[in-house]
């Protein structure tokens, strides 16, 4: 039975972040086990890394931390949050509704 597949919608930026996130808890680390020790959810996790890798221009940029962090700015300042940590939590726990359509 084939599965019909779902798309996620991002803006660049949050895509950005994202991908730099996850290789930080794939490649980077040994975090991803604790944050998420169900294994067939990794499965997900990896399609959305290697779509996110083969997409973004970015990750090959020698100027690629400065652009990162002009990424975070600018999402950070759309969600209005005064203190980065409090908003990097509600980025990670609210996504928006309108960000996932099948």
């Amino acid at each position: 039975m084939e599965e019909e597949p779902v798309t996620i919608k991002l803006t660049h930026d949050q895509a950005f972040v994202l991908s730099d996130w996850l290789d930080e808890v794939m490649m980077r680390s040994d975090k991803l086990k604790s944050i998420v020790p169900d294994r067939a959810v990794w499965s997900g996790i990896y399609t959305i890394s290697g779509t996110l890798e083969t997409t973004l221009t970015e990750i090959f940029m020698p100027d690629y931390a400065g652009r990162l962090d002009q990424a975070r700015q600018r999402l950070l300042d759309a969600m209005g949050g005064d203190e980065q940590e409090e908003a990097s939590e509600s980025v990670s726990r609210a996504p928006s509704g309108d960000d996932i359509s099948d």
